[in-house]
């Protein structure tokens, strides 16, 4: 059932098999480029707000791996279309409450979001508590921005050792959201630099707008939703 808080798009099924085909071409053409393996680049295809039967069209292509913003949202349309589709992978890209983090490790494999210790202790008592390990990714603010989520560059070590030391958390790499504004490859750079330094093989980091310069950069994850569902409604809940 959808949750009546979100207004969904109903993207025709034909334009969604459409988009997904020309942004694995370009993951391709964007990989061989940079003379790395295409398979070494995993899309994650960005769909919230997305009805549940406009994501189908993807799923039945093959599409697997997919990510949402809303705990809420994802709990009401990803475990019956995971009865259908049990070997999906579902990643949540959007930011995390604390208050949230049993539904989040219950319903995720991958959380892109980890970027302040009182969410890492939340997320820690409840992989203990479940026993399910979601892979966790720390959210880097590389531009520095006030309104936006994630810890600044000179921060990240230190959150990475409380993570590690304070709470026994694995964390397996990084996210960014390059400032809008800013060309991206300079913070994707950034980024990866950051990721080298710790040993970190996952690095999230490439939209819509800017994947093949992620890409280019060593994104091991690039979250790609526009180009393949289309526009979506602006959320007023």
């Amino acid at each position: 059932m959808a949750d009546a808080s979100f207004e969904y798009a109903r993207p025709n099924p034909a334009d969604v098999v459409a988009g997904l085909e020309a942004v694995r071409g370009q993951i391709r053409q964007a990989a061989e480029d940079s003379e790395r393996d295409p398979a070494s680049v995993n899309l994650v295809a960005v769909s919230k707000l997305i009805a549940a039967e406009g994501i189908l069209p993807a799923l039945e292509a093959g599409q697997r791996v997919f990510g949402e913003n809303y705990v809420q949202e994802s709990k009401a349309k990803w475990p019956a279309l995971r009865e259908r589709f049990p070997d999906v992978e579902l990643h949540l890209v959007g930011p995390l409450q604390s208050n949230k983090a049993r539904e989040a490790v219950e319903l995720f494999d991958v959380i892109h979001g980890l970027d302040r210790l009182s969410l890492a202790a939340a997320l820690a008592k409840e992989i203990a508590r479940s026993g399910r390990t979601p892979k966790l990714l720390i959210q880097v603010n590389t531009g520095d921005e006030p309104q936006k989520g994630g810890v600044s560059p000179a921060q990240v070590d230190v959150l990475l050792a409380e993570c590690r030391d304070t709470h026994g958390l694995a964390i397996n790499g990084l996210m960014c959201i390059p400032p809008a504004e800013d060309p991206p490859s300079a913070h994707f750079a950034l980024l990866a630099r950051i990721a080298a330094r710790h040993n970190l093989p996952i690095l999230s980091m490439g939209m819509s707008a800017d994947y093949p310069a992620a890409i280019q950069m060593g994104a091991t994850h690039v979250r790609v939703g526009t180009a393949i569902f289309g526009a979506r409604p602006a959320r007023t809940g």
